[in-house]
């Protein structure tokens, strides 16, 4: 890859690939084809008018819409005008949605639909002027002055003739150095931060993927996990625009399962929750029967899996390997583009996050935290010159999470810096580590443990209800009522779940044991602000909520 930039790229494989298919998805139950060709002139049109807008190189550009052919077009036709992309995360309330596209002062938006409209709607008079403003379904609300995706993509496809020649001026005044896009990081504490990746960072680690994961022509990539974080934009974006591979989008996260028996893909990235969740779907007493499940749930032509965005339990990971469904683990920040390591099909360790990627630098302080250096690593946080100072030191990225290198050069992450739990004894113990071995039980849905300067650990515990009541059932020889489930401290359910514990956490400490914990009847989400969009836990919003009931445990 001899490319200077995101846009170049997409321009060289769109004159390789021409009619080839480069992107597939689904609308009113058919899916369609959109060849490299027709996707360049997409992206050429929109940029063409976000130009005769008035969007200069530098400007700052929002986008607030969920997955779709739209969003990738968008994007792309964002960078081909040499502005930067702000994407923030479409569940998120019009509050957090303001907060970024006001910190960073964008000048043009995209929004998807009415919902996303109407909390646009409810901060527009706080945002700086737009030159405009687009919605992809739909006309603008009458509030606001918009166009239809539509007409302003016939305003592009008007305008084109006369600033193609600037376009091309832009494409070439593009360096690695460039800003692409501003990420805003979860914000487990505080507001979040934004997070500045250049095209430069993104090249390089879409570059350094290839490298690692072998992808060919042939593949076909299903994606479902949101754009606006970096995890999904790399990896299944930028990668497959770098491969010119086929990449189909999955209509939802909730028909996934129908799409991949659709689309039969050769790869897929996710999230550990959906790899927990799938062993769930196709639990059985037998172990052959699992295996089986799981061969025909994802396809006769998929070649391996990738995990990424939180820690994948070892007893999931080996699940799907003896299956012969092979789950690779990987590792990065959005900071870091984000893919700092990952394992291969040819050389993997379940039970690590890989090997870091070529290119990368990846040393363990002495304090046990994971630094990396590299092309990879963000130009900065976006005014805010403390917290760059703070993340950046000696060229080295200080990622707050705490790690081993073994011999081989693989990466294994053991916890979260600042998550690390002191008991009042001064024993020491790494929460995620702990909440990884109770998530693997099948009854245990989510689980966070806390006992910071306590004499002992608790946690809460979101049980799998479906499961819980066939253990009871298995246990009881009959099947368990529905109301002995519904109640959640009920005798049944609490030594089912204690027995559960202290099996998952047999191998531990005395420190690291779990003696008292909270049943929590809902998951927690997004939605309640109890995750991040990347899905972490906002372990002081939890704690906070369930501040009272866990000070009973402790009585």
């Amino acid at each position: 890859m001899n490319e200077r930039n995101l846009v170049e790229l997409h321009r060289y494989q769109a004159e390789r690939l021409g009619p080839r298919p480069a992107l597939r998805y689904k609308r009113h139950g058919v899916w369609h084809d959109l060849t490299w060709e027709q996707y360049r002139a997409e992206v050429l049109a929109v940029a063409a008018a976000l130009v005769e807008c008035g969007i200069a190189p530098g400007d700052r550009v929002g986008l607030v819409a969920e997955n779709s052919v739209e969003w990738l077009i968008a994007d792309l036709a964002i960078l081909a005008a040499g502005a930067v992309n702000v994407p923030p995360h479409a569940p998120l309330t019009a509050r957090q949605i303001h907060f970024q596209l006001a910190d960073t002062a964008i000048n043009f938006l995209f929004v998807s639909n009415r919902v996303q409209l109407d909390k646009i709607r409810q901060i527009h008079a706080q945002l700086p002027p737009l030159r405009g403003l687009v919605v992809f379904e739909g006309a603008a609300h009458a509030s606001l002055e918009g166009l239809s995706w539509e007409a302003f993509r016939q305003r592009g496809r008007r305008a084109l003739p006369r600033v193609a020649a600037e376009l091309a001026r832009r494409e070439a005044a593009l360096g690695p150095d460039d800003l692409a896009t501003i990420l805003y990081t979860s914000g487990t504490t505080g507001n979040p931060k934004g997070v500045m990746l250049t095209h430069g960072n993104l090249l390089s680690n879409v570059c350094a993927l290839r490298q690692r994961s072998g992808q060919q022509p042939s593949d076909v990539v299903l994606s479902w996990l949101p754009y606006t974080h970096i995890y999904a934009r790399t990896v299944d974006h930028y990668s497959t625009l770098a491969s010119g591979v086929l990449l189909c989008l999955a209509e939802s996260a909730d028909t996934l399962l129908t799409d991949l028996a659709e689309v039969q893909p050769t790869h897929m990235a996710s999230v550990p929750r959906f790899y927990e969740k799938v062993l769930t779907r196709v639990a059985d007493a037998d172990p052959q029967v699992v295996r089986r499940r799981l061969r025909e749930l994802f396809g006769p032509r998929i070649d391996w899996l990738s995990s990424g965005g939180a820690p994948l339990p070892y007893s999931v990971a080996r699940t799907y390997a003896e299956a012969g469904v092979l789950v690779l683990q990987g590792y990065g920040l959005t900071e870091t583009s984000p893919v700092i390591s990952f394992n291969s099909k040819d050389a993997y360790k379940l039970e690590t996050v890989g090997r870091p990627l070529p290119g990368v630098e990846v040393k363990i302080a002495a304090d046990g935290e994971v630094l990396t250096r590299g092309p990879h690593v963000m130009k900065g946080y976006w005014k805010n010159p403390q917290a760059t100072a703070e993340a950046l030191r000696d060229g080295w990225f200080h990622t707050g999470d705490l790690g081993e290198l073994d011999s081989d050069g693989f990466l294994k992450i053991t916890g979260r810096k600042k998550e690390l739990l002191v008991l009042s004894n001064g024993k020491k113990v790494v929460p995620t580590f702990i909440e990884g071995l109770l998530q693997a039980d099948p009854c245990i849905d989510q689980a966070l443990v806390c006992g910071e300067g306590r004499n002992f650990l608790t946690a809460l515990i979101v049980p799998n209800w479906s499961n819980v009541r066939a253990a009871l059932a298995s246990e009881r020889g009959a099947a368990a009522s529905q109301d002995s489930i519904e109640e959640t401290a009920s005798p049944a359910v609490m030594e089912l779940l204690q027995h559960r514990i202290q099996a998952a956490l047999a191998d531990l400490s005395s420190a690291e044991q779990v003696k008292k914990f909270l049943i929590v009847p809902q998951p927690f989400s997004v939605a309640a602000d109890e995750l991040t969009v990347s899905l972490k836990l906002r372990r002081n919003v939890i704690l906070a909520k369930y501040a009272r009931q866990i000070e009973e445990l402790y009585r």
